[in-house]
């Protein structure tokens, strides 16, 4: 099984404009994010590409992997580690063909079924929520709980990231509930200190497990 983190930070740079894509990757990383995942929906390929390759650029020397949201030619442009891709994004089965063996695939979809779907085409971890109400994404579905949590995490052959709303004050829930690790957007990218909100973060999770 490939070395899924546990703790995913997801740069953002419309909820917040202080820090770019890279300078967050380095905030994260130095408050112990063991995952980057770039995402960002607007820009032209090369404006992505350029985006992608400044992170992977701060990733690469402490040996973090980056995982690139719904693209896999930004991921192979940037030799990223691997590409996260959503319901309506690229299935799992072509993006295998595009990347990588060694390349970490995550995949999201919003019913059980299509996510099993993804799971049965090779994907290495599966992304699950939103746990509690997220702001973050405009489209996000009503949230899915603890409950429904611990029952995907019951049944996935893989590791199940959890997302969505994830805060310090609920994040040892989430895990205690089955999951392998979380995925945060706002809860450092918005944080008036990125490296701390991390840290703070990462300890929670490592004493629930």
């Amino acid at each position: 099984m490939k070395n899924i983190g546990v703790l995913h930070v997801i740069t953002d740079t419309t909820l917040q404009s202080r820090f770019t894509h890279a300078e967050l990757a380095e905030l994260a990383i130095a408050g112990g994010a063991d995952t980057l995942q770039f995402r960002q929906k607007d820009g032209t390929t090369r404006q992505l590409i350029a985006e992608a390759k400044s992170m992977q650029a701060i990733c690469e020397p402490h040996k973090i992997p980056l995982i690139v949201n719904d693209r896999a030619d930004i991921a192979l442009a940037a030799g990223a580690a691997g590409a996260h891709f959503g319901q309506d994004d690229m299935p799992v089965a072509i993006g295998k063909q595009i990347l990588s063996t060694d390349a970490i695939i995550g995949a999201s979809a919003r019913t059980e079924e299509k996510i099993l779907a993804a799971i049965s085409e090779g994907a290495d971890y599966i992304g699950f929520g939103p746990i509690y109400g997220t702001t973050s994404k405009p489209d996000a579905e009503t949230a899915k709980g603890l409950d429904r949590l611990r029952r995907m995490c019951d049944i996935a052959a893989c590791p199940v990231i959890a997302i969505g709303g994830i805060g310090v004050q609920t994040a040892a829930d989430v895990i205690r509930a089955g999951a392998h690790g979380i995925a945060v957007i706002s809860a450092v990218c918005a944080h008036p200190e990125p490296t701390t909100a991390t840290q703070a973060l990462l300890n929670e999770i490592l004493g629930a497990k």
